[in-house]
């Protein structure tokens, strides 16, 4: 192999304070290996936020990281945004050797989701009509965040992915209202 084959995984988590990112890159033994960066633009904003990090990284970001906090960093953590983040992991020469992802974010979201999960009142038995119908409900909205998560990530729609994902919300703020 005469080439770097850079590839990153951000795995969906529950901790509404981090983003995890996995270099999970194959390295070339003959090409040389300097200069490791990784670009994140965080949703909302124009510019990226640029972290030195090491070939074969595990990365966990936090506020303090993507410059969404400047105080109290190390002792307490903001909750990152959901939304589209921009992730482009490079080695030298850093305009030729890269990778770029679009990333959804959706931890807000499923922390919702399961809260309203954990509020159904179900056994292990058939369900009454009334639950079943807020199952039901909770299936689809599920699968509108998936559906969301693919058109950014696979389907490389951004704009399509964030109107499923503000969708899911909606359907799961109104599943949760309380006075409605």
């Amino acid at each position: 192999m005469a080439n770097h084959a850079l590839s990153l995984e951000v795995p969906t988590v529950m901790n509404p304070t981090v983003l995890n990112i996995i270099d999970i890159s194959v390295y070339s033994d003959i090409v040389p290996l300097t200069c490791a960066t990784l670009n994140i633009t965080v949703p909302g904003f124009a510019y990226s936020n640029q972290i030195d990090v090491i070939p074969g990284f595990i990365k966990t970001l936090v506020g303090c990281d993507l410059q969404l906090q400047t105080t109290n960093c190390g002792t307490q953590n903001v909750d990152l945004p959901d939304g589209v983040y921009i992730i482009k992991y490079s080695v030298s020469p850093n305009d030729i050797v890269y990778v770029e992802y679009n990333h959804l974010r959706i931890t807000k979201a499923l922390i919702k989701y399961n809260e309203i999960l954990c509020n159904v009142d179900i056994a292990a038995c058939d369900p009454p009509a009334r639950i079943k119908q807020k199952l039901q409900e909770l299936r689809l909205i599920r699968m509108y965040l998936d559906a969301a998560k693919a058109k950014v990530e696979y389907c490389l729609e951004p704009d399509k992915g964030m109107t499923l994902y503000n969708y899911a919300l909606k359907l799961l703020n109104k599943l949760d209202c309380k006075n409605c």
